[in-house]
């Protein structure tokens, strides 16, 4: 029997997601629940899942015990993060159309040609490695590695097909379980809050953020009484309890200094009672800033140059997006290395990696929108639906 195409396949996966996320599971959970659900029909001989910081693209954690032995790693981290200039590496796919690569189309067949290939998956008696991005609107949350053998069949059309439409239900959970259980660093401008609405459309409890950017809003409650909340919160929530489970409704609201704010909701059936979880925050994805460079004294604008330089961004790229000139950029760089610690370019992700990421990989914390905190800096856990509070 023909069941249709991958989309079919994947159907329930958005509603099989939010039942982890409502379990009060974290994104590793969820991205290992989705990963099981792909290989029944993209199977792997050897496969990974790794969540990304968005603002620098480096592992908060994930799911290796089928992934690559770890003697290979140190090496895969050289070619992924420092040369970052393989043809399916992590920063080029970020600029694709699509969310998924094969390895072997990518090089049409010529895998020699790969550093990747010939230093970690030639040793490993592999021949294919199929990459499916979990992302949004220009934001990168994590990653799906799948190989196969060289005696297996070589990823196909089909194969893709079906990634591709397994990333964006998996990407939706993932933001789920970061604003469920992540912190609200209520110091940041760019990061988002999150609040709850029982079945009687009452605010029981609401994050740090979400209070500052709901006063903004134009008929909002008053800011000391954050169980009212302006009627676009409720209009957007309404939706999200109509759709079905596991359903995002989204909505902008223009706020009193002429800014645009996004919400996102989605009913939640949780025990005691159902809730209506409510994301709030910057509506334009723009720039967000790598918390970790906080530590180190860095400018706003040499935060950014920080954070383009992580995505692999070439000078002229830099140069375009800032709109400063050679010099400037220049003079930023070497401020930037000096405050770090390193000499170069290559040396900035491997030195951020292996002073913040690497000693609390898989351990966090984490913010609402994925990005790992600073540890110096005081912060507010976030709202959960099992446990909301008056």
């Amino acid at each position: 029997m023909n069941l249709g195409g991958p989309r079919h396949r994947f159907g329930g996966l958005d509603r099989a997601l939010q039942e982890v996320v409502e379990t009060g599971s974290g994104a590793v959970d969820v991205v290992d629940a989705a990963a099981a659900r792909l290989l029944k029909v993209v199977p792997a001989d050897v496969w990974c899942a790794v969540l990304l910081d968005p603002s620098t693209l480096l592992d908060t954690g994930g799911v290796h015990r089928a992934g690559f032995p770890e003697h290979v790693m140190p090496r895969l981290f050289e070619i992924e993060h420092v040369e970052q200039d393989d043809v399916d590496n992590l920063r080029a796919l970020t600029r694709r159309a699509t969310p998924v690569s094969s390895l072997r189309a990518s090089t049409a067949g010529a895998l020699d040609t790969s550093s990747y290939y010939r230093d970690i998956l030639r040793p490993l008696d592999l021949a294919d490695e199929l990459r499916v991005l979990l992302r949004e609107r220009g934001r990168t949350w994590g990653m799906l590695v799948l190989c196969r053998a060289a005696d297996s069949a070589p990823f196909d059309a089909r194969d893709l097909a079906a990634a591709r439409a397994f990333a964006a239900p998996t990407t939706r959970a993932v933001r789920r379980a970061l604003v469920v259980g992540g912190v609200d660093e209520a110091s940041i401008t760019d990061g988002p809050g999150v609040l709850v609405l029982d079945g009687a459309r009452r605010v029981i409890a609401c994050s740090p953020s979400a209070e500052r950017l709901m006063a903004r809003i134009e008929g909002a409650g008053p800011a000391d009484r954050p169980t009212s909340c302006p009627y676009a919160v409720h209009a957007v929530a309404a939706a999200a309890r109509a759709g079905r489970p596991g359903t995002t409704a989204r909505s902008r609201i223009r706020t009193r200094d002429g800014r645009w704010v996004e919400l996102h909701a989605w009913h939640s059936l949780t025990e005691p009672q159902p809730v209506t979880m409510v994301s709030i925050g910057p509506a334009e994805p723009g720039l967000l800033v790598p918390l970790v460079l906080a530590a180190y004294g860095l400018s706003e604008q040499q935060q950014r140059i920080a954070r383009l330089v992580m995505h692999g961004h070439s000078s002229e790229e830099v140069l375009a997006e800032l709109h400063i000139t050679r010099n400037t950029l220049n003079d930023h760089l070497e401020k930037i290395f000096d405050k770090v610690g390193v000499r170069s370019r290559r040396e900035l992700p491997a030195a951020l990696f292996s002073r913040h990421y690497l000693p609390r990989l898989g351990l966090g914390p984490l913010t609402l929108d994925g990005r790992l905190t600073d540890p110096h800096v005081p912060h507010t856990r976030g709202v959960s639906p099992l446990r909301p509070s008056a």
